[in-house]
Parts: C-alpha cells; structure tokens; sequence
C-alpha cells in the first residue's frame, strides 16, 4: 500500500491539539482523528495523547506514517518526504516529469490525483526536473510560493544534489570535470567545447567501480542543463549505457532502462529552514551490470 512518511503541520496560533487536528483534516471525522492521536501524534518530537494539550505558534505537530493511510497505488514513484509545504519522490524511470498536455500521464498528475484523495487543498507543482527516462529524487512543492523560493535561490538552497550512471568503458582519468556550452538542436543537445553562444555546463565526475565493460560513476553538475550528463558523456567517448539519444546505436547491454539515476538530494528547507537530506540505494540492476 502506497503512504505517507510523515506528515507534519506548523502551528500558527495558541490552541488545543485535538482542536488543531481537526482544523487539518477538516474530511476526517472526530473518531478517526481521536484515534491517531491515541496513537501516532507528535509535538516537536516527543509522542502526545493529550486531547487538549496546549499548542503555542511555532510548535510542529506531526502524523506518523502508521496514522495517515490512503488507499492510492502510484505504480511510478514513492513519496519519501512529504510535509505542508513539498514532497520529495523517488520517480520510475519512464514517467514525465511535467507536461503542458493535462491529458499526459506524468509525477505531477499522479502527485495531484494523491493530494486530491488525502483531501489536501493545494496542488503539485515542479521545482526541478527529470528526464523521462531518468529516474531518482525530485523535490515537488504545493505551492506556486514554495517553487519561486527555490527558483529565486536554488544554489544557496541546495547543496548537493548527485546521480549515479552507469557508462561503457573506462573513464580516463577515474576522477574529473567535464565543461561545454550546450544549445538545444532540432532533435537533441548539442556540445561545442568553447563558447559558441549556447549555456555553460559543468559536471564533475568519480569513478566508483569498473568492470570489463562498463564504469559506475558519481556526478555532481555545477549547472542544471538539459541532458547534460547524457551529452557530456557523450562527448567523452563514454556514453551511459541503453540511451537512444546519445548512446551507441548498437547498445547491447541486457539493462532495459537508461542507466542514470538521481541518488541524493540534500536542501534547506525554504520554509522551515531545517537541512534535509535525501538518499536511494544505487538500482540493483546497475550493480548488475557491473557483473558482467
């Protein structure tokens, strides 16, 4: 069953908790509200039972994920953080992150129909992106306030953000930077090593694991670019394994997804203001192919 991790709740003015549960979850009724604060409420950390425990602006009021159940099964990603103001997800590889088409499947609409049916009076809106056919963690707001926060300071906000590919052959040297200025072609990226009028994009990349055929590697971008990873590797003669855009036509590799995947997501929460940090394992089937 798809669910919440947690679910947490800023206290604005001085009140009772149950008075202040109620408030939130204006669709639930008084019994089921009761019974998850027998149960699975917490004040600023500690776990509260007390019906009219007294409530003073600043305090946080969280749900634990045993409480906060809906019956909803996304088959292309996972909430792995959700408060008042963002989510972050683990997205599938295969899914869009956003489309101008409202008819078009993507995190956005599956975010939407979930905030929908846990009776959440907002909607999702994109702070960053993935392509399709990459997978990993996006950090989604619910509101057009929370996104312009992190568009106004994305790199004092986020300070680190990695992904982890898979590419054929061996990176030479292990450790190393990738620089080029990239302009959007008809059909994909384009790289030209100097500056040609096109965006300037960085990556940095270490090698974590070799094999007889491919390398593991870890990237930082200093810069956010489309397809950037995809092309710089490219460039290096190195390309990540099954990409149809930028890889060998003649790809043989047994993986049947694009080998890229954003792995960790560390930010300042832009209304809280905690550091929070976010990390996947690296996808089994990637250390699969390192076997081969």
């Amino acid at each position: 069953m798809f669910h919440v991790k947690q679910l947490e709740y800023s206290v604005q003015a001085a009140c009772e908790l149950l008075q202040f549960l109620l408030e939130q979850m204006p669709d639930s009724s008084r019994s089921k509200v009761k019974e998850l604060l027998a149960h699975n409420v917490c004040v600023n950390g500690r776990r509260v039972s007390q019906f009219n425990y007294p409530l003073q602006p600043g305090m946080k009021v969280t749900i634990e994920k045993a409480g906060y159940k809906e019956r909803l099964k996304p088959r292309d990603l996972d909430i792995v953080f959700e408060d008042e103001y963002l989510m972050v997800i683990n997205k599938h590889e295969g899914l869009l992150s956003y489309s101008k088409k409202p008819t078009d499947h993507t995190a956005i609409t599956v975010l939407n129909r979930y905030l929908q049916l846990t009776h959440q009076k907002c909607h999702a809106h994109v702070v960053h992106r993935l392509d399709r056919d990459t997978s990993g963690l996006m950090v989604v707001s619910k509101s057009k306030q929370v996104s312009q926060k992190f568009e106004a300071d994305w790199k004092g906000l986020v300070t680190d953000r990695a992904y982890v590919a898979v590419c054929w052959g061996k990176m030479e040297p292990a450790e190393g930077t990738i620089k080029s200025w990239l302009t959007d072609g008809e059909y994909c990226v384009l790289s030209s090593p100097t500056d040609n009028g096109g965006k300037l994009a960085i990556t940095h990349y270490k090698t974590i694991k070799t094999s007889r055929r491919y390398s593991l590697l870890e990237l930082k971008l200093d810069t956010g670019r489309r397809n950037q990873i995809r092309v710089h590797l490219r460039e290096e003669k190195h390309p990540v394994v099954h990409d149809p855009m930028y890889g060998y036509k003649d790809d043989i590799s047994p993986i049947n997804r694009l080998a890229l995947h954003a792995f960790r997501i560390c930010f300042t929460h832009p209304v809280t203001g905690k550091q929070l940090k976010f990390e996947t394992p690296y996808p089994t089937s990637f250390m699969k192919l390192l076997e081969l």
